[in-house]
């Protein structure tokens, strides 16, 4: 029992993290077996996060084109005319997004301070995430031959590392924050 109270706001945050990673989880992975729509194919998310990434391709001066790919539940995407990528319900950036949110809701100390930050965490990384699609499709155009690195290495490690700068931004905020109310 002393080990308990010892550790409590271990045990606190790592019950809170898991529990909300893995409802949001099972939500998202419900919603995924619920949407097959042949207008927003492959799921509504990924359809408009590969919409989104080509009309940006298109604004960076590239002629964009996205297709449905039949075959595979994925949208092809062309970069002025090369196929050049797959676009698929991993690249929509759920699941990054539930790993942010559960972290702070592990951290949670006010209703409101915890939801405006979520909020705002949830849209900086769903913009970046259009951003890392597109500038990863005309890297592929450009350079086909990085395709690991672009792919596997330097866009993972841009969207994971703003995640990181967001938490500990998080973080600094809680203490702050509760250094105040003691």
């Amino acid at each position: 029992m002393q080990i308990l109270k010892e550790n409590k706001r271990v045990i606190v945050f790592l019950t809170v993290f898991l529990g909300s990673y893995f409802l949001l989880s099972a939500i998202y992975h419900w919603y995924l077996s619920l949407t097959f729509s042949p207008e927003h194919y492959p799921d509504f998310i990924t359809y408009y996060v590969a919409k989104q990434s080509n009309d940006l391709i298109n604004t960076f001066g590239y002629t964009g084109q996205i297709f449905p790919m039949p075959n595979h539940p994925a949208m092809a995407q062309f970069v002025n005319g090369r196929h050049v990528a797959r676009i698929i319900e991993g690249c929509n950036a759920i699941s990054v997004i539930i790993l942010f949110v559960s972290f702070v809701l592990a951290f949670a100390k006010k209703i409101k301070t915890t939801f405006l930050f979520i909020l705002s965490g949830v849209s900086i990384i769903y913009v970046l995430n259009i951003l890392r699609v597109s500038l990863l499709c005309i890297g592929l155009y450009e350079y086909p031959e990085s395709q690991a690195l672009l792919h596997d290495i330097l866009f993972p490690l841009v969207i994971y590392g703003v995640v990181l700068c967001l938490w500990v931004i998080w973080v600094k905020i809680v203490l702050k924050t509760k250094g105040n109310e003691e």
